[in-house]
């Protein structure tokens, strides 16, 4: 062990540690790189620096690499420098880097370069060693570089696997089926990537309405939604000629996720207030009217009320999240002084699968079980996101529904027995308490969220009639978490253009008339429109495998090939073990990154030598 080598990895636990702040707060947190389809590039040069890094750091905290491996450690740390400046131009190019951002890559450049140098003397030294591997220790250091080599290993394929979810269309990836609908309305949706927006934008699509979508994020909104959703980026593209016939407005940057500093503070308000008011300007200039603006808020109105029955007549309570929804309702509620009819949503904890507060909730809870916030008594008012998505169609239709109307269930709890509730969804117990006091340092001000008390009764939705699915939070939860189940399928869609596919999907096929199943194997080119009522032209249904099960759903990619396999006696078992959630991940990896564009190439070649001759 030499002092200059435990220097160096002095020096490159501080590069590991800077980096992970990079990546967790700008790249995850702020930027959210693996939520954006633009992003893809970038994060494939982050895996693959990631997945250098990960042998390099494991590598040189506990051996001297000699001779040949010298060499190959010198191509490797070549390589990684190539990755890192083409990153620095492609980041330039897509997005704009905050300044912090900006300071920790010239802070991270200028420490690599000095580890270099110091490093410089000792490769010299392992060149003109003999090939091989020789032990080195230099104590916590090579222990904390290991760590940080496992750490970066696993980030590394954590990006990987973005970068091969990325590759396909969500809306290819979950394809929906539209229903005829013979009089169709123009919505106009704000805030529709996010939580409630994905699934309210959804379930309007599949009725057959016409959507039309402002979103910061264009590319992310045409992913998400495909080419039935007309997206724009700014209200000022629509002309005063356009009909419009209604507007939900879900806009606004989520509360949670960071302390309210006064920048932070300014932008979930600034978030709310310019998309609202832009909203009732659009409304001002259209020569038809909507007929309703359906406009979230939150029951952060209310305050802290402690024990206190709130309904939508109580008044404001005192605090930033009463100011912000406050301000937020009065932007939305200038669109009555042009006749239109609006409704203000104040919206409970919102309780559903894929997004909001419930999944980070829920996977603490599956580690290390329910957690009591302060003394657990502060009341919870919730809402399951299906009954919000009906709640916002009752107020849709409602011609005489308007004001504030509470978007929460009709039995609130408390949050000791939500903790309990929870965990009870997921088999755990609830063993834990977080004190106030620690939260409050923790989290600051935010921590309100949690801590505040407000037991929110829907009294004006339920006077209008509306019936909540699920008025009970352990029932809510209990749906949430149910296992999904894949009923049997009813048609599989073959690329005949593809040999492997005709193989493989033959051989299920004659394993489903052994078992006399029933399922329809149809060739693509029977489809000369492809699935229009899906959205699918011919090419897309080539790219990857697409099933349709007896419910009517359309499964693609791996989980329609496993799917497939729990159908046929002699696939079961494997599609069982790819299913495990661990591996699953893995072979969605492998399918959507390697097999599914392996095999599209492959068979569009095939398609193109071959079709000129059988068209002479």
């Amino acid at each position: 062990m030499t002092d200059a080598m435990t220097a160096v990895l002095i020096l490159l636990n501080i590069q590991c540690l800077i980096g992970a702040f990079d990546n967790l707060w700008h790249h995850e947190l702020e930027a959210g790189l693996g939520r954006k389809p633009q992003a893809r590039t970038e994060l494939a040069l982050h895996t693959a620096r990631e997945l250098l890094y990960a042998p390099i750091f494991i590598g040189i905290a506990w051996w001297r690499w000699q001779g040949a491996w010298a060499w190959l450690l010198i191509a490797l740390l070549a390589v990684e420098i190539v990755v890192t400046l083409t990153d620095f131009v492609v980041e330039d190019r897509t997005r704009r880097l905050p300044p912090l951002e900006r300071v920790l890559h010239t802070v991270l450049a200028i420490n690599y370069g000095a580890l270099l140098a110091l490093w410089a003397p000792e490769l010299r030294a392992w060149i003109a060693a003999p090939t091989g591997f020789s032990p080195a220790d230099h104590g916590i250091w090579s222990w904390l570089l290991s760590v940080f080599g496992l750490g970066v290993l696993g980030w590394g394929l954590y990006d990987l696997f973005a970068v091969a979810r990325l590759g396909v269309p969500q809306w290819q990836r979950e394809p929906l089926r539209v229903q005829p609908n013979a009089a169709p309305r123009t919505l106009l949706v704000t805030g529709a990537t996010g939580f409630i927006g994905r699934a309210l934008v959804r379930r309007l699509m599949a009725c057959g309405e016409q959507l039309l979508v402002l979103s910061r994020d264009p590319q992310r909104a045409a992913d998400l939604f495909g080419p039935r959703v007309e997206v724009v980026d700014s209200l000022r593209q629509l002309d005063a000629e356009r009909r419009i016939d209604a507007i939900i407005n879900l806009a606004g940057e989520p509360v949670a996720g960071g302390w309210w500093t006064r920048g932070r503070r300014e932008r979930l308000l600034q978030s709310r207030l310019v998309v609202t008011t832009e909203v009732t300007m659009l409304i001002r200039r259209l020569h038809h009217k909507p007929t309703v603006l359906v406009s979230a808020s939150a029951i952060g109105w209310y305050g802290e009320r402690g024990d206190t029955a709130l309904v939508e007549d109580s008044g404001a309570g005192a605090g930033f999240l009463a100011l912000l929804c406050k301000r937020w309702e009065e932007a939305a509620w200038a669109a009555t002084r042009e006749g239109v009819r609006v409704c203000r949503l104040r919206i409970g904890l919102v309780l559903g699968r894929g997004g909001g507060v419930l999944p980070p909730m829920a996977l603490a809870t599956r580690l290390a079980g329910g957690t009591v916030l302060g003394n657990g008594r502060q009341w919870m008012s919730w809402i399951h996101l299906q009954d919000l998505l009906r709640l916002i169609d009752h107020a849709l239709e409602d011609e005489d529904l308007h004001g504030a109307i509470n978007a929460v269930a009709p039995t609130p709890l408390t949050q000791a027995d939500f903790a309990r509730a929870l965990a009870g969804a997921q088999h755990r117990p609830a063993p834990w308490r977080i004190p106030a006091g620690l939260l409050r340092l923790a989290a600051g001000e935010m921590s309100d969220l949690f801590l505040m008390s407000q037991r929110v009764l829907p009294q004006r939705i339920a006077s209008r009639g509306f019936r909540f699915d699920h008025p009970d939070a352990a029932a809510a939860l209990a749906d949430i978490f149910a296992p999904t189940t894949i009923p049997a399928l009813r048609r599989v869609f073959v690329n005949e253009q593809c040999p492997v596919c005709i193989t493989e999907l033959g051989s299920c096929q004659l394993l489903d008339r052994r078992r006399q199943g029933g399922i329809l194997f149809q060739p693509i080119d029977s489809l000369p429109q492809g699935l229009p009522d899906w959205g699918l032209a011919p090419r897309d249904l080539r790219r990857r495998l697409f099933v349709e099960t007896t419910d009517g759903r359309l499964l693609s990619g791996a989980d329609a090939g496993i799917a497939l396999w729990l159908g046929l006696p002699g696939r079961r078992r494997l599609a069982r073990l790819l299913a495990m959630p661990g591996l699953h991940a893995c072979v969605l990896m492998v399918y959507d990154l390697m097999l599914a564009p392996a095999l599209s190439r492959w068979s569009e070649r095939r398609a193109r030598r071959y079709l000129p001759r059988s068209a002479v």
